[in-house]
């Protein structure tokens, strides 16, 4: 190992808040960026979101915000723009996901101003719906896109109604999207010396999601049903009691079916005429449910999930997230991370000679004003005067 992330030496300014865009700034950082965090007068509005708090900090915080150093601007004030032109000068990526049109209006544009005064800088939006078309610059939040994209009407059954994923789906996967499109922004510049825009989307991304919904639907011509946990191409596949906790099956084929019934001491399920074919399985996906889970009434679903895939059926127990954190495996993914006194989720990519590091827990407010200014070459009385004014906020801990 080389000891260095795939994207040491890159810089980054990350003006975002909230989720999509912090996330994507964290998982440049994990991998060797070098990530400043630029926030307004009264910080990240998820440093309040919570409880719980560590330090006068939301864990929401905490969770997006990792291996980055923390300044606070005034962006509504000339002064404070000036500061963030001098960080560009050496940046390799700038990252917002203001109101389309803010950054516009500070005369900060990436096509107005921008583009032409940095021509290798790699400008990456995390929007709600884009800057144009009929809802263009329109705001977007995690849950409205879930409703507007069709993610809620898939999601739950008929006693819920449609509900929302519970986990801000959209938002990461916009975050996702956005560090997508700056590697691909990187790659082009490698080539021709040139930056450019890149725009991820949370309306984009939520469409992006409906798979196999959207092509169900556009082969057929039918709306998708809500089907709660069952899935609506595959049977068995869904969550079914024990004599504990549900254990969730997923089978995809004949085989892996005779070896779930075979598993479970119940081999003449699978040659039952009702369940010969996946198609047959689908059709009659009720009485299969009554049959499975009368042959698993008196296991423990713990046990069965891990006796199942490890026998090559694609099962697992439903587990808390206090279980899922502390499962072995999690421990030797390293998909729990320490630093000092913060804890986080790791790093899912993993390359091999380019691994991620954790060398920053989240900063506090500001904690890094006096510092990053220095480096870029303001003196002591500069930074006193821009901290005085309200320019360049001091660290409120």
């Amino acid at each position: 190992m080389s000891g260095q992330g795939a994207l040491t030496g890159l810089k980054v300014i990350d003006l975002s808040r909230v989720l999509g865009g912090p996330f994507a700034g964290q998982v440049l950082g994990d991998h060797g960026a070098e990530v400043i965090k630029i926030e307004p007068p009264m910080g990240d509005e998820t440093r309040g979101w919570g409880p719980p708090f560590h330090d006068g900090t939301a864990a929401y915080f905490e969770g997006l915000n990792r291996n980055k150093r923390a300044i606070a601007l005034d962006l509504r004030q000339e002064a404070a723009r000036e500061v963030l032109l001098r960080m560009l000068e050496g940046a390799d990526v700038l990252l917002e996901n203001f109101k389309v049109g803010t950054m516009e209006k500070w005369g900060l544009g990436y096509e107005e101003v921008l583009r032409a005064r940095f021509p290798r800088l790699i400008y990456a939006r995390v929007s709600g719906f884009g800057a144009d078309g009929p809802m263009g610059a329109m705001p977007g939040y995690d849950a409205i896109l879930q409703a507007m994209g069709g993610i809620m009407s898939v999601n739950g059954n008929e006693d819920t109604g449609p509900m929302r994923v519970g986990l801000p789906v959209v938002d990461m996967v916009t975050g996702l999207n956005a560090v997508i499109g700056v590697m691909m922004a990187l790659t082009h510049r490698a080539a021709t010396g040139k930056g450019q825009f890149v725009e991820s989307a949370l309306f984009d991304s939520a469409l992006q999601l409906l798979h196999p919904h959207a092509p169900n639907y556009f082969r057929s011509g039918k709306l998708p049903k809500l089907t709660g946990n069952d899935h609506p191409n595959i049977s068995p596949y869904s969550a079914y009691a024990t004599a504990t906790r549900p254990v969730y099956l997923a089978v995809g084929n004949n085989g892996q079916f005779r070896k779930l019934c075979a598993e479970i001491g119940a081999p003449e399920i699978a040659e039952d005429a009702r369940f010969a074919t996946n198609a047959d399985r689908v059709i009659n996906r009720e009485d299969l449910r009554v049959v499975l889970e009368a042959a698993m009434a008196d296991t423990d679903g713990a046990e069965l999930g891990e006796r199942l895939i490890a026998a090559g059926v694609p099962a697992g127990p439903i587990l808390t997230v206090g279980e899922s954190l502390s499962h072995p495996h999690t421990a030797h993914r390293e998909m729990v991370v320490e630093v000092e006194d913060y804890r986080g989720l790791g790093a899912p990519a993993k390359p091999t000679d380019t691994p991620a590091s954790f060398r920053r827990k989240p900063p506090r407010f500001a904690e890094h004003t006096a510092e990053v200014l220095k480096e870029f070459g303001y003196g002591e009385e500069e930074i006193a005067e821009l901290i005085a004014s309200g320019v360049a906020p001091r660290d409120m801990a």
